[in-house]
């Protein structure tokens, strides 16, 4: 059964009840979206710091980033190769098929150094003593 409130005084109490309410629904709708904003603050970082550590590495000192130019390669360590329309993602998959390949004929990690001869530029080379190859990969 209903009842039909009639008194205005519980009329304004359950018009104070009913403001109070959705001022509650509101600072909660509001407390949500400053969460979410939160949350994806915190994971474009996360994907900021996944592209970072997406970086090559320095096959020659296997510590430092390597800076990664169109026409030039380079190193903290002093590595320092000229090149043409070289990316990170060009010499990533350059290195790995090149380990990959030298890893199917021997089970020995190949090294990298820098050579140049007397007119030549510098040159990043792969070698292993142990199958006795090499390769000019830059």
């Amino acid at each position: 059964m209903e009842q039909v409130l009639e008194d205005p005084d519980e009329l304004a109490v359950l018009e104070e009840i009913q403001q109070e309410l959705i001022l509650q629904e509101q600072l909660v709708f509001e407390e949500y979206e400053r969460s979410l904003r939160f949350d994806e603050e915190c994971l474009n970082a996360m994907l900021d710091g996944l592209d970072a550590s997406d970086r090559v590495i320095c096959p020659v000192c296997r510590k430092n980033n390597l800076t990664v130019k169109a026409h030039l390669v380079c190193c903290q360590c002093g590595l320092y190769i000229s090149t043409q329309d070289m990316t990170e993602g060009k010499l990533r998959s350059l290195l790995e098929s090149t380990l990959t390949e030298h890893s199917q004929r021997c089970l020995h990690s190949p090294e990298f150094t820098v050579t140049s001869g007397m007119e030549e530029e510098a040159s990043l080379l792969m070698s292993c003593s142990v199958c006795d190859s090499w390769m000019i990969l830059l």
